[in-house]
């Protein structure tokens, strides 16, 4: 069978010397990152101050709107950030926790980052509801339904969860959030780029991630969606003069907002890590999410299959329409077997409660994935004889 994505493996210097299958950490470079940062250093070089006009205040909306070209959002309806994080405290900030309606619910396998922000909102009154998951690796749904209710007010949920790669369902969340009178804010940073985000199929409130992992775009760039109509409306705490109607005008006193993306956003952008994201994304998109997502589908089934030949627990979703991009894999002394495989210049992460992380992207070939398992083998046959 003849595996038409792996066109794209040239595009990833890293390639060429390692096994690369840590894309849920961090994706590959691109070739064109090289050119991308030649070209910022130009630009400042020979145009100094005159950038800004030219192109980089406009570079912030521009990127925000080639990533929401993957999520089927309208133009004009995404900001760019430094990470998700800042995202959801911009989130947070168009919202009052003193009133009735002040609970704020989600799963305790959200990502960390993420959970300490909103715990951190207690003291602006928040009531914090944290459904806990009962297998550590899939989030009980109807608990999670259960537990949205007419006193909630936000529901920051991953759509595919860090340690095990299980895939909520999003929709569900969404449309009880929605019968009770509360948003959604959806973590897709371990789903765009491999698997599938439609933000106006879901009718989600607010979608956030960043490009660093699957859209191989670097770190430094976050994204917000805010739903056109709330859009509109919204008049975030956590702001600054980007989202100013006026940000030349230097004006004293409170802000007058002007329309989205910029009014989502605060302080000056990071221009070099904007600049960085493009080709990842340009790349991505031509690559195809749905295509990407079939090849992910194929090789994490394999994974699993070659771990289980090994009886070692796998702690990601079997069935594939539950699954993101990643399989968690818990085998002997796997935080070990890791910085071992680190060595061998086969990349992978481990994570508590998660094992040994393997995360196949659309230039990985099926041979990489049978090396990293048979790695994982010697290693262990190693370890073995050392110990006797």
């Amino acid at each position: 069978m003849t595996d038409e994505l792996l066109r794209y493996r040239s595009e990833f210097p890293i390639l060429e010397h390692t096994t690369y299958l840590i894309s849920n950490s961090l994706g590959a470079m691109p070739r064109g990152v090289y050119e991308a940062m030649k070209s910022y250093a130009d630009t400042w070089a020979t145009r100094g101050v005159r950038a800004w006009e030219e192109s980089w205040w406009m570079l912030a909306a521009d990127v925000g709107d080639q990533i929401g070209a993957l999520t089927n959002a309208p133009k004009g309806s995404v900001s760019t950030h430094q990470n998700v994080t800042t995202c959801q405290a911009v989130v947070a900030s168009c919202f009052d926790f003193s009133a009735k309606r002040n609970k704020v619910v989600y799963s305790d396998l959200n990502f960390p980052s993420v959970m300490y922000f909103w715990e951190a909102q207690r003291a602006c009154g928040a009531r914090v509801h944290m459904v806990k998951t009962d297998d550590g690796v899939s989030v009980p749904t109807e608990r999670l339904l259960d537990a949205i209710d007419e006193q909630t007010l936000l529901v920051p949920i991953s759509h595919v969860i860090f340690r095990s790669a299980y895939i909520n369902d999003a929709k569900a969340i969404v449309e009880k959030a929605h019968k009770v009178g509360a948003h959604v804010v959806l973590d897709t940073f371990q789903s765009l780029g491999t698997v599938p985000v439609d933000v106006q199929s879901l009718n989600v409130d607010f979608a956030c991630g960043g490009v660093l992992k699957w859209l191989c775009g670097g770190p430094g760039v976050a994204y917000l969606y805010v739903r056109p109509d709330l859009g509109k409306k919204l008049a975030p705490r956590f702001t600054g003069w980007m989202a100013h109607e006026n940000p030349f005008g230097f004006e004293i006193g409170p802000i007058r907002y002007t329309d989205p993306p910029y009014r989502f956003m605060n302080g000056t952008p990071h221009i070099p890590s904007l600049e960085a994201a493009r080709p990842g994304l340009n790349i991505v998109a031509e690559a195809g999410v749905q295509r990407i997502r079939e090849k992910s589908k194929r090789q994490t089934a394999r994974l699993i299959e070659l771990a289980d030949k090994h009886g070692w627990r796998v702690n990601t979703p079997r069935d594939p329409e539950r699954r993101g991009g990643t399989v968690s894999i818990e085998m002997p002394d796997s935080q070990e077997v890791c910085r071992e495989l680190l060595k061998r210049e086969i990349l992978v992460d481990w994570r508590p409660r998660a094992g040994l992380r393997m995360s196949p992207h659309f230039y990985n070939t099926d041979e990489e994935l049978e090396r990293g398992i048979l790695a994982v083998e010697e290693i262990l046959k190693e370890r073995t004889v050392a110990a006797r």
